[in-house]
């Protein structure tokens, strides 16, 4: 049986005042648990249909990713509230055994806490008490960090019918027992010789699982499937951007997509992959996909003759049952900026001109806000939530943007600072929707970038293809970087999606911090880059409580109760792309670190933090070698190879290793023994020979010892 099953039932969520003895370094071993009373009557993680349709009757659990199948991430839980949000207190904490970037939405079902973590792993913890009743570890080899496109975190589980499921990095789809934490089945969802990878959260829709997979940025063709929740069966897929026309089209579908395309774009994969995002709704037989960008980035490149290049950058409706095409809404045609549309989306239904609309909503990265009639994709309005320069607004008689002129980088040849860039005003980090408040509630952000077309694009075997000059910037692009600060900003937007406005705005200090939870004690919360997790006002915006977290947060919270007490909880762990490649704006002073554990408040709560171990000493780094010119190319090879990692200028986020102190960088010998011949593929580090050759690697050595000696 593949995986390795922990079923000591750890003590890792106990604190020191709760059970005497238990040691954070060698946690206790205990009895095996009692389930919670709900749970005694039936089996563990005994979801259907009816709960879930009913799931307002049952605040006190959280049983699918958005709390019910809208996704709206609000719950009618009061007990905390803005009068005494401030007694809340950290009740429990749950260590975790993965150092890397977390993300994932916790599932709470009758006292039971079934949640993920970085490389894929799934937990089971009391949710009373923080006690891990088991973890899963799929094994997933380490190779298949580089083959993601923005690292190894998972953003949750799906349960339903005493059964766990959630993706794997390397594209499994992965069932396994509530009660024990057994595997009992699993399939391959992708073709593992290409880099597929799951991050993304599968839904239960109905009785089947829907779960897609991301490779855009290496040259994949995207899709999402639909297996039975009991046998792992396929049961339908739907490709998300047409193949190769000689090979024949899966439907009629395919071959309508396919006349918005142009060139040989199968070649390149085409892209379009269904990463995060779903809705559900049951009444109309719906799942809703959102789906990225082309592969690579640039039309001009996959899509040489131009086209809206369906179905990329769009809501895609399709039916429940079958898998078949319903309606598209793209909210980016002919994406060239690396727009996703994978974005939360968010199910209500709100009054508009006098008159109750079934709609979905949603704020992708391109920075407009769209209100959509789900039943037919009818666009009802769209604006901009922050400051945008590829396009003017959105038509809303054709629902299409208004492009700039030179917003197009790849056709006109010239460098251009686009704002939203690539990193979104808007990306996975879930919104809310607050159906006390009618206000929808963003975590947004500003960060443009810098696109140039590659006109000597080659697609290579190892690193990202996206068809844009960044790897060896022109001169040009000096003149119109971003600043840092002004231009980089992390933001909670409370939006009226009605009248199509902003209410109120927090500012951060960063600009990549956590999802969004509203409560119906007119609260939300949100954990941040600044190692807090925080309550607001959710109708002034008005802080009012925070907790030290001692690490960043990124994943959202969720509220859940046992035994009439409500718990506030969230899976904290600095990591992931932009906190690691943007190191040099959110870690300047090498202080960030990640601590990744799960982290449950309660009123009253007892639990106390262990105070942080000291950061190591810092190396003397080795002497500087190598001529400017040796130097200057190993930054070119260092910022295509590496940064996304180990973060550019080869400052580090606080997760991985800074290749500044490593002790690798010390000789020629030691550092090719991990970057050509994978010493450390185990961690993930895979080796670089198919790209670099000893030369290169040496050129790299150079300008890492350069900057360590800056």
């Amino acid at each position: 049986m593949k995986g390795r099953l922990i079923r000591t039932f750890l003590l890792f969520g106990c604190s020191t005042l709760l059970i005497a003895g238990c040691s954070r370094n060698e946690p206790a071993v205990t009895e095996e648990p009692q389930v919670a009373a709900a749970a005694k009557e039936a089996r563990a993680a005994w979801v259907d249909a009816k709960r879930l349709a009913n799931a307002d009757d049952e605040p006190g659990n959280w049983m699918v990713h958005g709390r019910t199948s809208s996704e709206q991430r609000f719950s009618p839980l009061d007990q905390i509230n803005e009068s005494n949000v401030g007694k809340l207190t950290l009740a429990w904490y749950t260590d975790l055994d993965t150092n890397r970037g977390q993300e994932a939405t916790p599932i709470v079902v009758d006292g039971v806490m079934y949640s993920t973590s970085a490389w894929s792993k799934v937990q089971a913890v009391d949710a009373k008490t923080g006690r891990l009743l088991w973890q899963y570890d799929p094994e997933v080899p380490g190779i298949w960090d580089v083959r993601a496109c923005c690292g190894v975190q998972n953003r949750g589980a799906a349960v339903w019918k005493g059964k766990v499921y959630a993706g794997t990095l390397d594209g499994r789809l992965i069932a396994l027992d509530a009660e024990t934490g057994e595997l009992i089945w699993e399939v391959n969802t992708t073709d593992q010789a290409q880099s597929y990878t799951i991050t993304g959260a599968p839904r239960v829709i109905g009785d089947k699982l829907v779960i897609g997979n991301g490779g855009a940025e290496y040259g994949v063709r995207g899709y999402v499937s639909a297996y039975d929740t009991e046998t792992g069966e396929q049961l339908w897929r739907f490709y998300t951007v047409p193949g190769n026309p000689a090979d024949g089209f899966e439907d009629e579908t395919q071959e309508m997509a396919a006349k918005t395309w142009t060139g040989e774009w199968w070649a390149q994969g085409g892209g379009g992959t269904a990463w995060d995002s779903f809705a559900y709704d049951p009444e109309l037989n719906l799942v809703y996909i959102g789906t990225g960008n082309g592969s690579p980035w640039a039309r001009a490149i996959r899509s040489p003759g131009g086209g809206d290049n369906l179905f990329l950058a769009s809501i895609v409706a399709v039916d429940a049952e079958t898998g078949e095409y319903a309606w598209h809404y793209q909210t980016v045609p002919g994406d060239t900026w690396d727009y996703t549309a994978v974005q939360h989306m968010v199910l209500a239904d709100i009054e508009i001109d006098g008159r109750e609309r079934k709609v979905i909503m949603q704020a992708p990265k391109n920075g407009f806000f769209y209100v959509i009639d789900r039943e037919t994709g009818e666009l009802i309005s769209a604006e901009n939530i922050m400051p945008v320069n590829w396009a003017t607004h959105i038509d809303l008689e054709t629902g299409r943007p208004v492009e700039t002129p030179d917003a197009r980088y790849d056709e006109t040849l010239a460098a251009k600072k686009i704002a939203p860039g690539p990193a979104g005003a808007h990306n996975w980090q879930p919104m809310s929707y607050s159906r006390d408040t009618g206000l929808a509630y963003i975590p947004a952000r500003q960060s443009p970038l810098v696109y140039r077309l590659n006109e000597n694009f080659e697609r290579g075997p190892i690193g990202f293809n996206l068809g844009i000059n960044t790897w060896d910037p022109p001169e040009e692009f000096i003149d119109l970087a971003p600043e840092f600060g002004e231009e980089f900003q992390g933001l909670i937007i409370a939006w009226d999606p009605v009248r199509q406005e902003e209410v109120w705005r927090v500012t951060h200090t960063h600009f990549e911090n956590g999802g969004l939870l509203s409560t119906a004690g007119n609260l939300l919360f949100q954990g941040n880059a600044d190692e807090e997790l925080v309550a607001y006002n959710a109708e002034t915006g008005e802080r009012l409580w925070s907790a030290y977290t001692q690490t960043g947060v990124l994943a959202p919270p969720i509220t859940y109760s046992v035994d009439g007490e409500q718990f506030v909880a969230v899976v904290a762990g600095w990591g992931a792309v932009y906190a690691n490649l943007m190191g040099v704006v959110m870690n300047p002073e090498g202080k960030k670190r990640n601590v990744s554990r799960i982290l449950s408040f309660k009123m009253g709560g007892d639990a106390v933090l262990p105070p942080l171990p000291d950061l190591p000493a810092v190396p003397s780094p080795p002497d500087r070698f190598g001529s400017e010119v040796q130097v200057d190319a190993g930054s070119r090879l260092y910022a295509r190879y590496c940064s996304i990692c180990h973060g550019a200028a080869v400052i580090g986020g606080g997760v991985l290793q800074d290749l500044r102190h490593s002790a690798m960088i010390g000789t020629a010998g030691a550092f090719q023994s991990v970057v050509l011949e994978g010493a450390f593929l185990g961690k993930g580090m895979a080796s670089f020979a198919e790209v670099l050759s000893e030369e290169d690697a040496e050129a790299v050595r150079a300008f890492i010892v350069d900057q360590a000696n800056q």
